[in-house]
């Protein structure tokens, strides 16, 4: 028993709604040993959240019910006789010295995790000053200490070597005034040579310089920093008090695959180094066999499946648990459509009205490499649909008195082609120009230089007039499914919104069009007088999709579609896409920072960096045999789904 750290017996959340008791969390048990990383996939609503916030004593008990027992161990090496207790037990005073002490959380979003009007520091310091009795300066000590253990701040022999560096410099240019005697008094405020001068006080200059490049970090505030970074930050605060249980909330979800990449191994490390046991959270199999030893599959507030991550991997014996192994885009072949869980398991009721999930008796066989020929893919070289041209869209950078002093290059000479049906993929990182470029192709922000033809009619011309009929075929689906419906609208309105504005027939004509696209995404028609906030992400953005089906459009930009999408949803989306795109035509700019995901949908890749273009060709070529170091950088941080052999 003293080896495990958190004993989770039978644990039940039910929430409370004016009609009737939700059931979140439906009577799960689990254990995680000491030095343990337990694994926890599922599906957005499966519970994943729910638990890890019962463990933290997070939920208000007017809003739920719990039950259950979720014991800790909370041993140190030095005890003989460790004692457990029951975290649902404890009076809320109690919780708190648990909270943050010895049981931390990572939240999923990074950027809406820290207070935006403090600076890091204060809020490290706060948290390490909130459990420990010590004084200010010991506590910002700590808190940079945390930050280089996070590697968001370099070690101090690096920094020592950077301040060196810096006063070698300052010293060379000293030693130039030497031969100056009326220079050299001026800049020393004495009669003794400038060189000698540095040699007494440079050891002083380097802690200085050193103290300060910490303190630069520490006191600046959220905005200033990147999600990646953001990220970091909220690692050392979870682990500013050495916690026994680290819970980490789906922390690498809004990042890009390069940054996940780094989080992971960071999590991994502080994991072996500090002995900690970590509970990962994650809709993705593939980041799981990253980080995790041990492995619960959640399904509607259940675990259907718990074991060795091995195991898991190699003999999954759940249908959920297959279907979430099946559903992620391939690495190493070429398929049509992707497995989804749907055609794993299917949902039926037993004989005393429950329902219950059985396998689908039909053999899912993994789809053959396709060897696709060379003439089925489209040429950009005639009659292209898109062709931009030195295409320059700027940012002003604004100086003291609010005057331009600079443009920021956000997409900087950036040429391509897209040939009809075809589907372009547009990879990156975040800040790397992709949205900014789908932004200036379809207008909707002003480019600084160069042309955007479609049908080769210039669209970048102001004064051409043509702009606004060309905007029925050319459409936009936005990343964010949340943020790209009008709450007070309903679905039907939503959709018909556009053939309103573009004068597109009558009441009646608008609505069973509206109708048959949102039967054809896989909604019903009973969904048009509904509204957003009653549909999940997924439908969310099958409704987006539809609406920009709707004035029957010729080329779609697919703006990071599906990046806030279960990886279960997000191949139901993806071949929708696929579907949609034989049924009617369509050509797609699929821009993602996802590589397997934009390798799958495209037929030729464009990686971007910096606003610039790193490479371009077919989607196969590009993956196996990428010709910058940037794009094999991208691949090598994708999640494999392979198991360490050290684990």
């Amino acid at each position: 028993m003293t080896n495990i750290v958190l004993d989770v017996r039978n644990l039940k959340v039910q929430f409370i709604t004016e009609e009737k008791l939700v059931k979140a969390v439906d009577g799960i048990s689990f254990t995680v040993k000491k030095g343990q990383t337990l694994g926890i996939v599922g599906e957005s609503g499966s519970g994943k959240s729910v638990t890890s916030l019962a463990t933290m004593g997070l939920l208000l008990e007017k809003s739920c019910q719990i039950s259950g027992e979720i014991w800790f161990n909370n041993s140190e090496k030095n005890e003989q006789n460790s004692q457990s207790v029951n975290l649902l037990q404890l009076p809320e005073q109690e919780k708190q010295q648990y909270r943050g002490g010895k049981i931390s959380m990572i939240f999923q979003e990074p950027m809406s995790s820290l207070n935006p009007v403090y600076t890091i520091g204060f809020q490290l310091t706060e948290a390490i000053r909130f459990h420990q009795n010590v004084s200010a300066a010991e506590a910002r000590r700590q808190a940079a200490s945390l930050l280089q253990e996070v590697k968001l701040l370099p070690s101090d022999e690096v920094l020592r070597q950077k301040s060196l560096e810096e006063i070698t410099q300052n010293s060379q240019n000293l030693a130039q005034v030497k031969s100056k005697p009326e220079l050299a008094t001026i800049v020393n405020g004495s009669d003794k040579p400038a060189v000698s001068q540095v040699e007494e006080v440079s050891e002083r200059q380097i802690m200085l310089q050193v103290n300060q490049k910490k303190l630069a970090i520490l006191d600046r505030y959220p905005h200033e920093l990147s999600g990646g970074q953001i990220q970091r930050v909220m690692i050392a605060m979870a682990i500013s008090c050495n916690p026994t249980l680290l819970i980490a909330d789906e922390p690498t979800t809004a990042l890009d695959v390069t940054v996940q990449a780094k989080i992971l191994d960071l999590l991994r490390e502080l994991g072996e180094t500090r002995g900690m046991s970590v509970i990962f959270i994650s809709h993705d199999l593939g980041v799981i066999s990253e980080v995790a030893n041990t492995v619960a599959v959640m399904y509607q507030g259940k675990i259907v499946e718990y074991g060795d991550i091995k195991q898991i991997f190699s003999q999954p014996q759940h249908p959920y648990t297959k279907g979430l192994l099946a559903c992620r885009p391939p690495l190493d072949s070429k398929v049509l459509r992707l497995p989804t869980v749907s055609d794993f398991m299917e949902k039926v009721i037993n004989s005393t009205g429950e329902i219950e999930i059985r396998e689908k008796k039909t053999v899912i066989t993994q789809q053959q490499n396709l060897d696709l020929a060379e003439e089925t893919v489209p040429q950009t070289t005639e009659n292209p649909i898109l062709e931009v041209n030195h295409l320059r869209v700027g940012f002003p950078v604004k100086g003291m008195f609010g005057q331009t002093k600079r443009l920021f290059m956000a997409v900087n000479d950036v040429s391509f082609a897209v040939a009809r049906g075809e589907t372009l993929g547009l990879v990156g990182e975040s800040g790397c120009g992709k949205s900014t470029l789908a932004r200036a192709i379809l207008q909707l922000i002003p480019v600084t230089s160069g042309q955007v033809f479609f049908e080769e009619q210039e669209i970048t011309n102001p004064y051409s007039g043509i702009l606004q009929s060309l905007r029925r075929d050319m459409q936009i689906i936005f990343q964010d499914p949340f943020g790209s419906l009008d709450p007070r609208l309903t679905v039907g309105a939503a959709v018909m919104e556009p053939m309103l504005i573009h004068g597109v027939g009558n009441k009646k004509v608008r609505r069973d069009r509206a109708a048959y696209l949102l039967e054809r995404v896989g909604l019903t028609a009973d969904s048009l007088s509904r509204y957003p906030y009653a549909f999940s992400g997924g439908q969310r953005q099958r409704i987006c999709i539809a609406r920009a089906l709707a004035l029957n459009p010729k080329l779609i930009i697919c703006d990071e579609s599906v990046s806030a999408l279960d990886v279960s949803v997000q191949a139901q989306v993806l071949n929708l896409l696929k579907e949609l795109q034989d049924e009617f035509g369509l050509t797609y700019i699929f821009i993602s920072h996802d590589l397997s995901v934009v390798k799958f949908m495209s037929d030729r890749i464009v990686v971007m960096n910096q606003g610039k273009i790193e490479e371009i060709g077919p989607a196969e070529q590009v993956y196996d045999q990428p010709q910058r170091e940037y794009t094999r950088q991208l691949i090598a941080s994708i999640p494999t789904g392979k198991i360490y052999s050290n684990l």
